[in-house]
């Protein structure tokens, strides 16, 4: 039976899992070969393509959203690549926005002088490639930014050869006019665009908005304009000036139906968010745009998956911290032939006090897991210290990646129920919860007097956990620089989980054995 999670969906806020191109690889792959050997497949696994959610007729859990990154895709879309077929041949009426790259950019993956008319060859056939990507790929595509963070981080200012926020900025507008230019537009088939939104403080962000503004307006590019909004750096983090930037752009004509009907959240993975971007997705429908949608991404199931955690519960009491937890799953050889189900194993033999099973789980053994016994040789022809193999790597990240859709759509149920979290409501004297808040400040009749009432609540907003974990006046006025690498998750005992590049690294090595 399917657990169909874009019935589910109703008119939340969308999460887009970040696809993994690991990931991606088995369910590409062995639609052209036995990448992975059907005895090596759990019980009831019968088709790769089950783990596919963009397959609604075989996947396990089908679900029609996701991104896709640019930056660790094969631009070269002349050349088959099997490894990347689970996002070039995707089911119609699935939806990926595609990432553009500017991360790899900052980290010098990108090599190049990024900045605005260098000539850099280099930099320039990348432009050239990532937008033809996009155009062919992306439902909605970001535009090539340079992430402000790059000023901050001596090591990214090198690689790319940015070392300013107006360079930050006018590199970003070169590459905005770039792709206005050149981009296939909608009436042909190409992808809409999201007009990026950097900014490490309230400050700086004000000051790219007023810049990058334009880009989107269809009073100056009636045809070429781009098509709505993708939130990163401090825009994506801080609730006071998400509040602030919709009110601006209402006022200044720049939500328009049919014209800019998106906008994106990065990196996002505080549970709460997945509520608070609903709460403001309903209200700019009733008062502004009633087709606009908010959507949010995170990589959190995959990079989970990678430092061997399992999400095991989805935590949602009323008026305390909401969040989905996770924990470091099994991996022992002394498991290796044990048939026993999983869930029993990682919550009878002590590692987690409740497992929530997902239809991924529900198949497994320990033993599909933990697949090496002690002198086994792996891929590599070597004797690892995990009993796991790629395999069990990608198991997991199915599981992990139901989890986070599963615990976004339940947490929107239970808020509709009548249930909050902590972080959703104001104590105090002047008791009030953000639903009610919000929509004040869209009913308000001018901008002066929604501005006015954003500022009445500035302390609230300082309460409200940003996107990556930080609030109050560190959120405002810190120049905080965002590193990819890591992904702010909720688990038993922490708050982050690492990215471990060096366990990718080896699965790399292995897949490619």
């Amino acid at each position: 039976m399917q657990d169909n999670l874009t019935a589910k969906q109703n008119d939340y806020a969308i999460f887009l899992p970040a696809i993994s191109g690991f990931y991606a690889t088995f369910i590409g792959k062995q639609r052209n070969e036995q990448y992975v050997d059907p005895k090596r497949f759990p019980q009831g696994l019968t088709d790769m393509e089950q783990l596919n959610w963009l397959n609604s007729q075989k996947a396990l859990f089908p679900y029609r959203w996701s991104l896709y990154s640019g930056g660790h895709a094969n631009l070269d879309l002349k050349k088959q690549d099997w490894s990347e077929d689970m996002v070039r041949n995707r089911e119609p009426g699935t939806f990926i926005l595609g990432d553009s790259g500017g991360f790899q950019i900052a980290k010098g993956l990108w090599e190049g002088d990024w900045k605005a008319n260098s000539g850099c060859p280099q930099a320039q056939k990348k432009r050239e490639l990532v937008l033809n990507w996009l155009d062919n790929v992306a439902d909605y595509g970001m535009i090539l930014d340079i992430p402000t963070w790059v000023i901050h981080d001596k090591k990214a200012s090198a690689a790319c050869k940015i070392t300013t926020l107006q360079e930050a900025v006018d590199a970003t507008k070169y590459n905005n006019e770039y792709f206005m230019r050149h981009r296939r537009g909608v009436k042909e088939g190409g992808a809409r665009f999201l007009n990026v939104l950097q900014g490490d403080n309230h400050t700086s962000a004000e000051e790219w908005y007023q810049t990058m503004k334009v880009y989107c307006d269809p009073a100056v590019y009636p045809d070429r304009h781009f098509d709505g909004w993708a939130m990163g750096g401090q825009n994506m983090c801080d609730v006071h000036l998400v509040l602030k930037r919709l009110v601006a752009l209402r006022y200044d004509n720049l939500l328009q139906s049919g014209l800019h009907d998106w906008m994106h959240f990065l990196g996002t993975s505080k549970l709460e968010w997945a509520v608070l971007l609903t709460v403001i997705q309903r209200a700019v429908r009733k008062y502004v745009n009633p087709n606009f949608t908010i959507s949010f991404d995170c990589a959190s199931p995959f990079l989970a998956t990678a430092n061997g955690q399992v999400y095991h519960h989805i935590d949602l009491p009323h008026d305390e911290k909401w969040c989905y937890r996770m924990s470091p799953s099994v991996d022992d050889k002394k498991y290796s032939t044990d048939t026993r189900p999983y869930s029993d194993v990682i919550v009878n033999d002590g590692y987690v006090k409740h497992f929530d099973e997902s239809p991924i789980s529900q198949m497994l053994t320990i033993k599909d897991i933990c697949i090496y016994k002690p002198g086994d040789l792996n891929k590599i022809g070597k004797e690892g210290k995990t009993s796991w193999d790629s395999f069990s790597y990608a198991l997991l990240m199915g599981h992990n990646v139901w989890t986070h859709i599963e615990a976004v759509q339940r947490a929107n149920r239970e808020f509709d129920a009548g249930f909050h979290p902590a972080m959703m409501r104001r104590d105090g004297g002047d008791y009030a919860l953000f639903e009610d808040i919000v929509e004040r400040i869209f009913a308000a009749k001018s901008k002066a007097e929604a501005e006015s009432i954003i500022e009445d609540y500035s302390t609230y907003w300082m309460q409200i956990v940003g996107t990556r974990g930080f609030k109050g006046k560190k959120t405002m006025n810190a120049n905080t620089m965002f590193n990819n690498l890591f992904e702010v998750v909720d688990g038993d005992d922490e708050d982050s989980v690492e990215f471990n590049e060096s366990e990718l690294d080896r699965l790399e090595d292995e897949q490619k054995s």
